[in-house]
């Protein structure tokens, strides 16, 4: 079937699930029962590639819900497990007839072993850690086995809580001691916590100039743990059976698929404020991972894109408020973790951050809303010499479901590139990189900036049927030379703009190795609408995976994502990052080609990529990204850590010094000039925040090798452009 993109996406979305899941009665007065029944026979009927529930299914939600919930290993003993196994291939089975006994019994032990856990951290932080013996832990919790015994664990909660306490200790080494508030930390002859007052050793404004003494650092470094798991069993003891059991479902949800998701209503309320494009928070995006919360994505505007020091791949182990001991969420469920780092506009958040090469910092952020126009499309004139070229950047393919008029993506970047025309860009640089995604239409329809006509993508249902999306519009705006960036954060929609203009020959695609790798289509389903809410109350929603994107030569954007022309390094190039690295993430596969004709307007394609690899081969400052890549990749790898303080001491300061190497990447300068577009200059006189955004940007911009290297491309391109000798219809 082949038509025109003629409606938004959630249109088309919204009629599937209206007309789809009507043929089956829901009766069940249990909540739970009638929840997991629901959720079963959506990903059934709806899932694009619905699994088989079977005894191989039974087996990953035994393995996966023991996974989440006790992640570190430090609740089950190995005889729970060995007595939970009696479910292992039952679950398939519960499920089919909303037997819900498997999680019963795991929720009510997991509910007595943690009472006992609170038992154990005291006792273990009640004795002074010997930081002298040489004694190491393994992070790699999927490699360690459950305890065989109480002491076995015991044993382990000493491990891990040492290792959670020796930043704390060294930190208190290192800085002046805080005066005791109020009341003093009452300690016997052998360093043993005997009273304790709440406010002990809060750090004041008030210190003195003398260090403290490591007798006086491990006991304080001892409380402030004390402390933050005091408060994270608090947290803890405040959740519901219900929010376990959503934890539970979300097990089962996630086997078909890593974008699948189901929303309890209260996180359903949240995602539809997302939705609408309010942001309150920090800004960032998070993915569960043993050892913290992975920073994912970065929203454009938000406090983590001001601040500069945060980036994708940087872990966060502990949230603070405002100064106060920071809470450990390692282990922590990732919703939990999330209530603890957002919070009303205007307060202050503290993160404990493990970086992406391995150094740890806390970092103050204020939380705030989102700023949206940091998420529009923007511009900037690129002046090498004498010559003249447009970079437009687009953090993500926005558009207003309710008003597709009112603004979007393609019609914001489709005045961006007449302002360029307007000041003479004889060249242009469209920049995707770390753009997730977004709005189906606005890439169709930016595509037709670039081409004459013709198909952009292919979209598969789950009823296998095939629908080509094209441009038809013969008119064309941008007809000189182009390039587009692109990195591993570059998804969804960003993957479908790369490959069209790939696959025509149209632009040169300059990035990492390959993109993200996201090529599927979610839906939004409340299960309200499925049964009468009325008797049961809200129900919440399923963010449900219905469809697949290919490019116009009948590959999948799945997993492989856009593998670019040319290839350049960066801190990523080494570490598990993109869809790849999702749990369940749905497989690459082809179709047939749609019918296109490549672009026939430059003499030489593929000299100009060949120009490129060797400009980057020989480019030092590439060399420098390279070996930070690779340095980064060796520090994710350790997962054997030492507990002797002496040998953290040597490796940090090693680390330390490796680091502040790689910072002289930051001192780059690539010669080239950044400059506002006029109509934005004229904003500049009523508007200093905004001229102080750009200069930044622009500052960035200058110190950007790969913006450089799309530069020296587009000057290739533009020598070898085919002129037509006659006017060009320009879309208006």
């Amino acid at each position: 079937m082949r038509r025109n993109f003629a409606y938004p996406l959630l249109l088309i979305l919204v009629a599937v699930a209206s007309c789809s899941f009507t043929n089956k009665s829901f009766d069940n007065d249990d909540k739970d029962k009638l929840l997991l029944d629901l959720i079963t026979y959506v990903l059934e009927k709806g899932h694009y590639e619905p699994k088989e529930i079977n005894d191989d299914f039974s087996v990953s939600i035994f393995q996966d819900f023991i996974d989440i919930i006790d992640p570190t290993k430090r609740y089950f003993l190995e005889s729970d497990i060995q007595e939970f196994e009696q479910y292992k291939f039952q679950i398939d089975d519960q499920i089919k007839n909303t037997d819900i006994t498997f999680f019963n019994i795991v929720y009510d032990r997991l509910m007595k072993r943690m009472e006992e856990a609170k038992d154990i951290y005291k006792e273990v932080l009640s004795t002074p850690f010997d930081y002298n013996v040489n004694e190491t832990i393994n992070i790699e919790y999927d490699e360690v086995p459950f305890a065989a015994s109480k002491a076995d664990l015991k044993e382990r909660w000493r491990k891990q809580l040492k290792y959670a306490t020796m930043a704390t200790y060294d930190g208190k080494l290192s800085r002046s001691a805080a005066k005791p508030a109020k009341e003093k930390l009452v300690v016997d002859v052998d360093g043993k916590i005997v009273e304790v007052e709440s406010d002990t050793f809060k750090e004041t404004e008030e210190t003195s100039d003398k260090p403290m003494s490591p007798k006086e650092a491990e006991i304080a470094s001892r409380e402030s743990t004390r402390k933050t798991l005091d408060e994270f069993f608090d947290f803890v003891k405040d959740l519901e059976r219900k929010d376990w059991f959503v934890q539970y479902i979300n097990t089962i949800v996630d086997e078909f698929d890593p974008h699948t998701y189901y929303f309890a209503p209260d996180d359903k309320d949240k995602f539809d404020m997302s939705m609408s494009g309010k942001f309150e928070g920090i800004g960032a995006r998070l993915q569960k991972k043993p050892e913290g919360a992975k920073i994912v994505e970065i929203i454009s505007g938000g406090p983590v894109w001001r601040d500069q020091r945060l980036e994708v791949g940087d872990e966060i182990t502990k949230v603070g408020q405002n100064g106060e001991e920071p809470i450990n969420i390692v282990g922590m469920r990732l919703e939990d973790a999330i209530k603890l780092i957002k919070g009303p506009e205007g307060t202050v958040v503290d993160l404990t951050v493990r970086k992406v090469d391995g150094s740890i910092e806390v970092i103050s952020l204020t939380r705030d809303v989102v700023e949206l126009e940091e998420s529009y499309a923007k511009s900037a004139n690129v002046i090498k010499e004498d010559q003249k070229f447009g970079l437009i950047n687009l953090p993500k393919f926005y558009v207003d479901f309710d008003d597709y008029s009112k603004r979007n993506a393609a019609s914001d970047v489709a005045k961006e590139v007449e302002r360029l025309k307007e000041e003479g860009a004889e060249g242009l640089i469209l920049d995707l990189r770390d753009n997730g995604g977004g709005s189906l239409k606005t890439v169709v329809e930016m595509a037709g900036l670039f081409i004459k006509d013709g198909p952009i993508v292919q979209v598969r249902s789950n009823g296998k049927r095939k629908d080509v999306y094209d441009d038809k519009d013969e008119r064309i705006q941008w007809d000189g030379p182009l390039v587009i960036l692109v990195n591993e954060l570059s998804a969804s929609a960003s993957e479908i703009l790369a490959a069209a203009m790939q696959d025509y020959k149209r632009a040169v695609v300059i990035g990492s190795k390959q993109t993200f790798g996201k090529g599927t289509v979610q839906n939004v389903i409340p299960l309200d609408n499925l049964v009468n809410a009325n008797d049961h109350g809200d129900l919440g929603a399923i963010k449900l995976t219905t469809q697949k994107f290919y490019r116009i030569n009948g590959g999948s954007t799945q997993l492989e994502g856009v593998k670019s022309d040319v290839v350049v390094p960066d801190k990523y190039s080494y570490i598990d990052l993109g869809e790849r690295d999702q749990h369940n993430p749905l497989k690459w596969d082809k179709i047939t080609p749609a019918d296109y004709k490549p672009w026939d307007g430059y003499i030489d394609y593929e000299q100009t990529i060949a120009n490129s690899k060797k400009r980057m081969a020989a480019n030092p400052q590439f060399k420098l990204i390279e070996e930070n890549a690779k340095w980064i990749k060796l520090k994710q790898d350790e997962t054997e850590i030492s507990l002797n303080y002496k040998v953290y001491k040597a490796e940090d300061k090693k680390d330390r010094t490796k680091s502040d190497y790689f910072k002289k990447l930051s001192d780059y300068d690539s010669k080239l000039n950044f400059t506002s577009l006029k109509y934005e200059k004229e904003l500049f006189t009523q508007d200093s925040v905004l001229r102080e955004k750009r200069d930044r940007w622009h500052q960035n911009l200058a110190k950007d090798v790969y913006v450089e290297e799309a530069v020296n491309v587009l000057q290739d391109l533009k020598m070898n452009n085919i002129k037509n000798g006659k006017l060009v219809s320009v879309k208006g």
